[in-house]
């Protein structure tokens, strides 16, 4: 297995974390990674749409396609 090395954020997150949590602080820490991962997914699809031209109307008609086979 092929092991690598870690860059110099999540050395800094392992410092800054080298301590004992309690498990409502280690899913408070979860959380709010989350929360940023996702605003930055949700931006770059807005971003996207954007680049693209999308409309509403495109998003409707997507979500109305039959997809399975008869």
């Amino acid at each position: 297995m092929q092991t690598s090395r870690l860059n110099e954020v999540q050395r800094g997150l392992l410092r800054m974390f080298n301590r004992e949590m309690t498990l409502e602080e280690t899913l408070e820490v979860k959380q709010l990674l989350t929360h940023h991962y996702a605003q930055k997914a949700r931006q770059s699809a807005t971003d996207v749409a954007l680049q693209k031209g999308y409309t509403q109307a495109d998003y409707a008609k997507v979500l109305n396609q039959q997809k399975r086979t008869p």
